[in-house]
């Protein structure tokens, strides 16, 4: 169906009272919150975009749908009601079919210091799979047909992920309730280190544990898509030697483009890769930055797509945009303020200096993310059949391999 979605309109939590059942707040924008780019196409490029739209599926494999305030600074307040909005509108103006939604993980996380605690994370799950089941646009996602589906009959299928998995603690059926109330990835762990593994955050990485070794086996046995975006890049290659199936890393760049913990080196992708695994390119705000690209735009982004796909191939190199809907850069500030740390200065280690923007040009949410950069890889020449592959086919196929 490409970009012709059928939406009737629905607003998030329509079927209760606002104000009475639940506290509401203005929120942002949904579509045009700030004049981003559109990548400019010829008309025999348009046709080709068309093209590939009614042909094949898209599949985004990192976002957050849900919709902020448009006073960011009232984040804190929004997240503590436990009530996260979707936006039903953006999705039915973009082109994705499918999307790894990742949800909030824990209402705690943006007003406590601790970890994510098990009551807070099915909250958040069972709330936003709550308003889904009120609508019939997006799907709930929990088999690869539920994504064909979604693109035959101009919906969207919405994977319900988790970053990590602090929550589980040291309960491996966690993992199996987890899937059992619809969640189709975890991650092993989200930046600091929790009972599986080392986070990106530590100065030294112990790899994967004796119990995250379970974990993985557990994962492979219920078909739980693992992904390793956040933990240390030991942690990583162990969890990609241990697994027996193939992974995810959903939203990453490459190290060798710009040296920060956030992105991961070579020697992890390849391993990735040699294994059957996808990786996801981030466009979060100041992320997928590069020498060449100082200020964070959509070709910052895809040189780190393009180092990855010269590095292990075009079937193994998708998206993960790592958007939402609202001010990310201004969610950053909020959640810093929150937590009571140190705002960074927008350098980097000598050498790495990068010029903040307020938002990344060309990729400020997901519906953006759906149509730039499929018109950025027809642009440069990419042809259908590897568009098809980075856009949805390499996704479909491991998603194929591992959820059972």
């Amino acid at each position: 169906m490409g970009s012709n979605k059928i939406y009737k309109g629905y607003q998030s939590f329509q079927y209760l009272e606002k104000d009475v059942d639940y506290k509401s707040f203005e929120l942002a924008k949904e579509i045009d919150r700030v004049p981003s780019k559109k990548v400019s196409l010829n008309a025999e490029q348009e046709q080709l975009v068309d093209h590939i739209l009614k042909e094949n599926v898209l599949i985004s494999v990192h976002e957050h749908l849900g919709t902020f305030p448009k006073d960011i600074m009232q984040t804190p307040s929004y997240i503590k009601e436990g009530r996260m909005a979707t936006a039903f509108e953006g999705l039915s103006k973009g082109h994705w079919d499918c999307v790894f939604d990742n949800l909030m993980n824990g209402v705690c996380q943006i007003h406590s210091k601790g970890g994510w605690k098990w009551s807070e994370v099915i909250h958040d799950l069972g709330m936003r799979l709550c308003d889904i089941a009120h609508q019939d646009f997006v799907i709930h996602c929990k088999t690869v047909d539920d994504i064909y589906r979604a693109h035959r009959e101009g919906k969207v299928a919405l994977v319900a992920v988790m970053e990590g998995a602090m929550m589980i603690e040291n309960e491996l059926d966690r993992i199996d309730l987890l899937y059992g109330f619809g969640l189709r990835s975890l991650g092993i762990t989200y930046s600091e280190s929790n009972a599986l593994g080392s986070g990106l955050k530590e100065e030294r990485d112990g790899g994967l544990t004796k119990f995250g070794k379970r974990a993985v086996e557990r994962m492979n046995k219920v078909g739980m898509l693992i992904d390793v975006s956040h933990t240390g890049d030991q942690t990583a290659l162990d969890t990609i030697k241990h697994s027996t199936k193939p992974i995810i890393i959903s939203h990453i760049g490459a190290k060798a483009l710009w040296n920060t913990n956030r992105m991961a080196p070579d020697e992890v992708f390849k391993a990735c890769a040699d294994k059957g695994g996808v990786i996801g390119i981030e466009a979060a705000p100041h992320t997928t930055l590069t020498p060449n690209h100082r200020k964070h735009n959509l070709d910052a982004v895809m040189e780190h797509f393009e180092h990855v796909k010269d590095l292990v191939g075009i079937d193994h190199v998708t998206l993960g945009p790592d958007t939402l809907y609202g001010d990310h850069v201004g969610l950053h500030k909020a959640y810093t303020a929150a937590l009571s740390l140190k705002a960074s200065k927008g350098t980097g280690k000598p050498g790495m200096e990068y010029e903040p923007v307020e938002y990344v040009d060309g990729l400020e949410n997901p519906t953006e993310g759906s149509y730039n950069i499929l018109r950025w890889l027809v642009k440069h020449g990419y042809s259908e059949m590897e568009i098809a592959k980075v856009m949805g086919q390499n996704t479909l196929r491991l998603l194929k391999e591992v959820w059972v």
